[in-house]
């Protein structure tokens, strides 16, 4: 049996210094996106593996591994592309901006495009989703408010991944507490904790902002009435067409699975073009293929509409697949490990343990931008600790969602953060510092570490339930 050298810390730590290096160059010079950094962190560390005596196919199997895992991920992105170029082709989200628009008064919208996506995606299970649908929309509105759009991408984003984190349909809420040998509807009565007042702290945040901006915005009416009338001139705008946005979500609850589900939705929203818009049967095809061409004569407006397609997600999906295969070689070569090493050697109590946790949660967040990976490798790399100190496995499934599947929103080259600005037409840095659910969800975690508020405790029924769960988890894998 081959024997493979363990990496050191300085030297497992080479990739990542290589890959925030050239994503910050990328983000204030290069101006070339994220998937060479990444691509120039996989290169370093597969130079690393050869060092440690693992041959080329076996890292070429790492990739294919780690990318392996995204593959459902990858076709979900095109179908969204989809979705949002014959939503809008079908006027499904041109009449949401419309009624915004015409009943949502300023003071109010930051909460409320908070909560409304919030509920959204609790409903739909996807965050992705629930941001380029109601999330497009809710940017529309914002601008049409003239509303600052980095706050308002903020708020929707916050709601958008309350649902990712909470929703027993999300991928990532039963990822969680199956890489810990936990019970789905365990672990997210233990996220409410967190989960709740988080999202009620973001929405009372959101208000408050609200009405500082809502006195500029109220001067914008002149501007409103241009976009509504641009709207009427582009689409028919019915109350008929939440019609399908309410068959979209019953689609989602009666759990029908999510390819086949958001197949159905792209086809509603050209049918719903076809039918209702009067386009042609090319135009709803050139809608999912290259995304819809708005013409209101509202610039801000257009460049918003002028979205969708298959081909605009292709950037997204780069970025799943070098990603996913950067974290499969990070944990095949033990980079990982070597990386969270010293710190669970020094940990001595559970507020140290849950901080380490979210430190490492976001250490594979800045190092592969992917959500999938910042919660599977943390939540094995610290099961054993966590049982070491007589800790239920549910805090750590609690700690890496709160960490990755949230926080991994505050990496400007993460795979989240990108997606939002292909849809939004924003910045990842400009937006970023209004996530405020994505702020406070982990250091409510740390918090609670600390105080041992809501920290629970294995208990001698439980201690052996856990250890069989994880045992028989880890001879499937």
């Amino acid at each position: 049996m081959h024997t493979y050298k363990k990496p050191h810390f300085m030297i497992a730590i080479l990739p990542l210094l290589t890959l925030v290096g050239m994503a910050f160059m990328s983000t204030t010079n290069w101006g070339i996106g994220m998937i060479v950094p990444i691509i120039s962190g996989v290169a370093v560390a597969a130079v690393i593996g050869k060092l440690l005596g693992f041959s080329w196919p076996e890292l070429e199997q790492s990739l294919a591994d780690g990318v392996s895992k995204a593959l459902t991920a990858v076709f979900i992105l095109l179908l969204i592309g989809m979705i949002i170029g014959t939503w809008i082709s079908g006027g499904i989200i041109p009449t949401l901006i419309y009624y915004g628009l015409s009943f949502i008064h300023p003071s109010i919208f930051l909460p409320l495009a908070c909560l409304i996506t919030a509920f959204i995606s609790l409903v739909l299970g996807s965050s992705f989703t629930s941001i380029a649908t109601i999330g497009l929309a809710f940017i529309a509105i914002g601008e049409g408010m003239q509303m600052p759009l980095p706050i308002v991408a903020g708020a929707v984003i916050s709601g958008a991944f309350f649902g990712d984190k909470l929703s027993p349909l999300s991928d990532t809420t039963n990822v969680a507490p199956a890489m810990v040998g936990e019970k789905l509807f365990d672990h997210i009565r233990h996220m409410l904790w967190d989960t709740i007042p988080a999202l009620l702290i973001s929405a009372i945040l959101y208000w408050i902002i609200g009405l500082n901006v809502a006195r500029t915005s109220e001067m914008a009416s002149s501007g409103q009435e241009a976009i509504l009338t641009g709207l009427q001139a582009q689409f028919v705008i019915h109350p008929l067409l939440l019609v399908v946005v309410v068959l979209s979500l019953a689609i989602i609850a009666m759990r029908v699975p999510a390819v086949p589900a958001l197949f159905l939705i792209a086809l509603m929203g050209g049918a719903t073009a076809l039918l209702v818009q009067g386009r042609t049967l090319a135009d709803a095809m050139q809608a999912m293929t290259a995304g819809y061409i708005s013409e209101t004569g509202q610039k801000a407006i257009d460049s918003l509409l002028s979205n969708g397609g298959v081909t605009s997600m292709f950037e997204t999906v780069g970025l799943v697949i070098v990603a996913t295969a950067l974290g499969g070689i990070l944990e095949k070569t033990g980079i990982f490990a070597a990386l969270i090493e010293p710190m669970i050697r020094r940990i001595r109590r559970a507020g140290s343990l849950i901080a380490a946790t979210i430190l490492s949660t976001f250490l594979v967040g800045f190092s592969s931008g992917a959500q999938f990976l910042a919660i599977i490798l943390p939540a094995r790399g610290f099961l054993e600790p966590y049982r070491r100190m007589n800790l239920s496995p549910l805090n750590l499934s609690r700690a890496v969602e709160s960490a990755g599947t949230v926080g991994i929103n505050l990496v400007p080259w993460g795979v989240p953060a990108i997606f939002a600005a292909g849809v939004f037409g924003l910045q990842p840095t400009e937006f970023i510092p209004w996530i405020l659910f994505a702020f406070i969800v982990p250091l409510l975690n740390i918090i609670y570490g600390y105080t041992g508020f809501t920290v629970k405790r294995l208990t001698e029924k439980s201690r052996p339930e856990t250890a069989t769960k994880s045992e028989a988890g880890t001879s499937a894998r």
